[in-house]
């Protein structure tokens, strides 16, 4: 990436030659100024240089300089983050991974939302779209770069991207913005906060629309459009000096439109014309969650949390195929080879172009060329089999979460603290079309972390995670790390730590069939199955992935902060293939490995200027070709933060990744901002403008727009 290597040098080189002749000699001395304090790592709050671990953080500032719409936007700032997007079926939906692996189906990172995870239980993703959660809500997310199943369980295999939204007493008064730009944004956003009684609370609503992607590279319109509206209610009460409550209420509501066309479909046709909203999903979102904290002593704190979640998506469509496809005897044959079936149409297909009756089946085993026979003949010889039958098919599904946890922090002696707790979660799905049904999961956990400072400067910490999965088994997962503080603010780490993903329920539970209701075409029957089908195998074990990583985090005293850290991780056990109801075939045959390295730099200089830098350079390795097509190489970020005085300011933010999907993706945007103060209401008017500097389409090849450029605007008024 030579443009992210000319920008490093150029960024770094005035400060080095401005710097003062005893720099060197200087960099670890003390420092009045107070230590951030990071909390997703083990749950304890941690000085960075304590931490065993890699964390980035993302503060406010940061988040409104970038002018980012979304969440996914901001993982760009994060070293060794990979942002995608979906294929042709849904172009518009962002995917995000740390270091790589399948960057579409991204299935190996725990998201959390002020404590609440949104990685949905039955299609184990995360529907970044969709979080009922406004950008201008969010007060700063930290994302743990590494496996921590140790304190987050399952999933959080490779990371933990934990949001938190801006406490209601800090968001006191009335705030409304509005955005406006190219390929349809249309944001709204409207909070009031205020206090009653012996609680701070903050009520939001916004909404969210764009177009999506411009086109296909078939030169046809991408139908990809995205809409959301979304509430949040958040509370904040002081029941007495020692205990704070705080709960919150968030529903979305909103619609996914999606292309004419699915290459994954068991139908051969579908009668969806333009201007129609079959296929659309309607995507329901609600979430409650209620927090307890007591102080019982100084040295000893307690935390209950509980939440429930609930993902309702509504899909369905009018579809259409020959009455050959529901014969018994082409489910038989898919059962026995789903390629072969495909096979046997394409030889009737080859027939029908040419005019010609075929005289024997495609090659193939001797059942399954018998049987094949039997099927090319009744479509030659039975007219019925070639009627059309027409359908009313659905992907719907609604996903539910409960979940209980007990924390408890204790410092058994100055040097000594524990943090220890336990938790019950229940995950259901309902969906006839993916699991026939109902699938439901019970999730135990007993977790603990152990921090002690051995010296001054040496930390010595362990933590281990048992969790009882119904669905998975029974887990146990450990960390183990050795902090050398040369000064509090600055240390050296070694880490070693190992962490699994268990097989969701699509994965290993899926009952995935295709039924037809108000059928029209078939003699007597109002409904029917498509022959595609697939059944999960009920026996995947869970991915297990060993990571080492040495690292470096300091502070100096002159505004600087950098985090080092070189790594080696290994996934064994790896569930690789992709999810299609024609060829569905999970194993545990696969496995892949990362190594190399990753800095970030962040300097505040004075009160105006604030750079930040990240780079990760990844080598590896994969067993699947889709694992291997789906990692950068290179990638990286700068910015730039001015403020220019007389309420103007500035923020100049590259992004930049090598061959992620064989294509490369460089961009540079520029917010440039005005605030003005009225009294006792405080306006502020922006531009975002983003400039690709490259012509490749996005992780995918069919996801085009039309220019390169991007430019939307913003109005913002708080009082």
């Amino acid at each position: 990436m030579p443009t992210l290597r000319r920008f490093v040098l150029l960024t770094l080189l005035p400060g080095l030659l401005s710097s003062p002749a005893g720099w060197a000699s200087d960099l670890f001395l003390d420092s009045d100024e107070p230590l951030p304090a990071v909390l997703t790592a083990t749950r304890l709050k941690q000085s960075p240089a304590a931490v065993p671990g890699s964390v980035t953080v993302l503060d406010r500032a940061l988040i409104e300089a970038s002018g980012a719409r979304d969440i996914p936007e901001l993982m760009r700032l994060v070293p060794g983050m990979m942002v995608g997007y979906s294929g042709y079926a849904k172009g518009n939906l962002a995917t995000v991974n740390y270091h790589g692996s399948r960057a579409t189906e991204a299935r190996r990172l725990q998201v959390l939302v002020d404590g609440r995870s949104v990685y949905r239980p039955g299609l184990a993703t995360v529907d970044w779209g969709d979080i009922p959660l406004a950008i201008e809500d969010i007060e700063r997310i930290e994302v743990f770069r590494g496996p921590n199943t140790v304190s987050y369980g399952a999933n959080a295999l490779m990371g933990v991207i934990s949001i938190t939204s801006r406490r209601p007493v800090d968001s006191q008064g009335s705030r409304l913005k509005y955005t406006r730009g190219e390929r349809g944004v249309d944001d709204w956003y409207a909070s009031e906060g205020f206090r009653a009684g012996s609680g701070d609370f903050r009520l939001s609503l916004s909404g969210q629309e764009d177009n999506g992607f411009h086109h296909t590279d078939w030169g046809e319109k991408y139908r990809d459009s995205r809409r959301s509206t979304r509430m949040q209610l958040s509370a904040s009460h002081s029941l007495a000096d020692n205990q704070a409550l705080d709960w919150q209420l968030a529903a979305k509501e909103g619609s996914n439109q999606r292309n004419y066309d699915f290459e994954d479909e068991p139908m051969v046709e579908n009668i969806v014309e333009p201007g129609d909203t079959d296929k659309d999903v309607t995507a329901r979102d609600f979430a409650g969650s209620l927090r307890w904290n007591v102080d019982l002593d100084p040295s000893h704190s307690v935390q209950l949390q509980i939440y429930a979640q609930r993902w309702e998506r509504r899909q369905s469509w009018r579809t259409c195929d020959v009455a050959l496809a529901f014969d018994p005897d082409v489910a038989r044959l898919f059962a026995m080879n789903p390629e072969y079936v495909e096979d046997v149409a394409d030889y009737i297909n080859i027939g029908e172009e040419l005019d010609f009756r075929v005289p024997s089946p495609p090659p193939g085993s001797a059942e399954e060329e018998v049987l094949g026979f039997a099927i090319m003949n009744k479509f030659y010889d039975d007219p019925t089999t070639r009627t059309a039958v027409c359908g009313d098919v659905n992907q719907d599904i609604d996903e539910t979460r409960y979940d209980l946890e007990l924390q408890d922090t204790l410092s058994l002696t100055d040097n000594l603290r524990l943090l220890s707790g336990i938790g019950y979660r229940h995950d259901r799905s309902d969906s006839q079309t993916y699991f026939n049904g109902r699938v439901s999961n019970d999730i135990g956990r007993l977790f603990g972390h152990l921090e002690w400072y051995l010296t001054e400067h040496v930390v010595l910490q362990g933590g281990v995670m048992y969790e009882s999965d119904k669905l998975s088994g029974e887990t146990l997962t450990p960390r183990v790390a050795l902090n050398y503080l040369i000064t509090p603010r600055h240390g050296l780490r070694f880490v070693y730590s190992e962490a699994i993903r268990s097989p969701d329920m699509q994965e290993n539970n899926v009952d995935w069939r295709y039924r037809l209701s108000n059928v029209t075409g078939l003699a007597g029957r109002d409904s029917a199955y498509a022959f595609a089908y697939a059944t999960g195998p009920g026996d995947l074990d869970q991915e297990i992935m060993r990571s080492r990583e040495i690292g470096y985090n300091g502070h100096f005293d002159f505004g600087l902060s950098i985090d080092i850290k070189v790594f080696n991780d290994e996934i064994h056990r790896m569930i690789s293939e992709p999810l299609d109801v024609k060829e569905f075939v999970p194993s545990n045959k696969h496995w892949m490995w990362f190594r190399g390295a990753e800095t970030e730099i962040d300097w505040q200089l004075g009160l105006r200027d604030r750079l930040r830098l990240t780079y990760a350079y990844v080598d590896f390795d994969a067993s699947h070709k889709s694992d291997r097509r789906l990692t950068a190489r290179y990638s990286g970020s700068g910015g730039w933060m001015h403020d220019w005085g007389r309420g103007w300011s500035s923020g100049l933010f590259y992004y930049g990744a090598d061959l992620l999907n064989e294509r490369r993706f460089e961009r540079l945007d520029l917010r440039l901002a005005k605030r003005f103060s009225l009294g006792r209401t405080d306006l502020e008017l922006a531009g975002v403008l983003q400039q690709r500097l490259d012509d490749e389409a996005l992780t995918w090849r069919e996801n085009l727009y039309d220019d390169r450029r991007q430019v939307y605007f913003s109005a913002q008024v708080a009082f």
